[in-house]
């Protein structure tokens, strides 16, 4: 089966490197030409957490129009990107199975209204950033999550074939529960981040951060009790642990005077607490300064 990862930013480029150990048909598509030049030329590095560095060949292209029947294709993109892809991917066979890797809510719903038989959400519980056009580095152990939404899991198996045990993966069964965990997740780091412009690691490192980011648990907490049980406090710092030297994607957007998916994260999360009739006066307030931060449209 070729595998197709539609996007080249920090999951695409790590989720290619991985794939590529065990199938030689992984197709990388970048957005942009000279990042599909580089990775010709000099091959897709990473850099693992234990310091060493695997390269792949993986091969690369800026079309996946035409597609073999066996295909799977991964949508890596973020979701500002989908509209356009979601165009490509109405022309192609509906028998090719897709795998959505966004962060947030949105897309959800719109993801449904494809004509794919098979179409599964996946969760990146991983760190992953990435240095250049060609250097992505593995920041942080964790588990790729894939909920099946429709049609058969058995296109999604071979995920779990991989020879590395680093790369771990996990099915379960409910996509909209998978997604507004992780979407909670991104709740403390991404907009603390953001606003503080400090990197993950600073969240627990830094008393005043610490102190922030137990409050918005305890406010998130109390405005999903249900949710929030699966995710004890000791998670999110693990998680920021984990990832201590990471700058957020929603920092990394700041600085780079890019739009953020602030929407689609917090703002989703926001939307299901009003739908409670719960407040979340912090993360309100949190999500008010990225849109300020996003607004001015200037690098830090």
């Amino acid at each position: 089966m070729e595998i197709v990862v539609v996007g080249a930013g920090s999951v695409g480029m790590l989720l290619a490197s991985f794939l590529s150990e065990y199938n030689d048909r992984v197709t990388l598509i970048p957005h942009r030409e000279e990042q599909a030049r580089s990775l010709r030329q000099y091959g897709l590095l990473r850099e693992n957490i234990d310091g060493t560095t695997t390269i792949s060949q993986v091969n690369v292209s800026m079309d996946f129009s035409n597609l073999a029947k066996d295909s799977l294709i991964i949508i890596a993109v973020k979701y500002g990107q989908l509209k356009q892809v979601y165009e490509s991917l109405r022309t192609l066979d509906p028998a090719i199975p897709l795998l959505f890797l966004q962060n947030g809510l949105a897309h959800l719903e719109e993801v449904n209204t494809l004509p794919q038989q098979t179409i599964a959400f996946g969760s990146c519980q991983f760190g992953a950033q990435r240095e250049n056009d060609t250097t992505v580095h593995h920041r942080g152990q964790g588990i790729l999550k894939i909920a099946v939404e429709k049609g058969s899991a058995h296109p999604f198996a071979l995920f779990s074939k991989c020879p590395n045990p680093i790369f771990q993966v996990a099915f379960v069964e409910s996509a909209d529960k998978m997604l507004f965990e992780k979407a909670l997740l991104n709740c403390f780091i991404n907009p603390l981040t953001a606003v503080l412009q400090v990197t993950n690691g600073m969240l627990v490192e830094n008393p005043q951060a610490h102190l922030l980011l137990g409050k918005l648990y305890k406010e998130l907490r109390t405005a999903f009790p249900e949710d929030m049980s699966q995710i004890p406090f000791s998670d999110v710092e693990n998680l920021c642990k984990r990832t201590a030297s990471n700058t957020s994607s929603m920092l990394g957007d700041i600085l780079g005077a890019r739009p953020t998916e602030i929407e689609t994260i917090v703002g989703a999360v926001l939307k299901r607490a009003e739908q409670k009739g719960a407040r979340l006066p912090m993360l309100e307030t949190l999500y008010r300064l990225v849109l300020a931060k996003e607004g001015n449209g200037e690098k830090m």
